[in-house]
């Protein structure tokens, strides 16, 4: 359980450079209206893809059937998502209105995705990977 746990929380690291990575690229690219919500749409599906690649691969052991197996898998754990992307969401932005500015508005991000990242691991284990670990 510990090597699971260990992993889990270095693909979560991963995973939410790869969401932070993102959003920095995109304010980059583009800095006008509607960037922020933008941005953080973009960061949150590189880091959705991410770390679904990771988790059925290193922490479920998960082999799909078919494509349409594969797809009503991702399917699942892009809806158990859902709740944990409103926390993550949530908190990036509350951090974004209260502080005005770009790296606490990333500290948001990040305290919202490890929040979210321990609630998805239940869910996920649960509901979306039922025969692995």
């Amino acid at each position: 359980m510990l090597r699971i746990a260990s992993l889990y929380a270095l693909f979560a690291a991963l995973s939410i450079a790869v969401n932070i990575g993102t959003q920095v690229a995109a304010m980059a690219l583009y800095a006008g209206p509607g960037a922020v919500p933008l941005s953080i749409l973009a960061g949150t599906a590189t880091g959705l893809v991410a770390k679904y690649v990771l988790d059925k691969r290193w922490i479920f052991a998960h082999v799909s059937r078919d494509r349409l197996h594969e797809a009503r898998t991702f399917a699942l754990y892009t809806g158990m998502g859902v709740v944990t992307t409103l926390v993550f969401w949530g908190t990036e932005l509350a951090f974004h209105l209260l502080f005005a500015s770009d790296a606490m508005r990333y500290l948001g991000g990040v305290a919202g995705l490890v929040v979210g990242y321990a609630l998805k691991y239940r869910l996920d284990r649960r509901w979306v990977f039922t025969g692995g670990a």
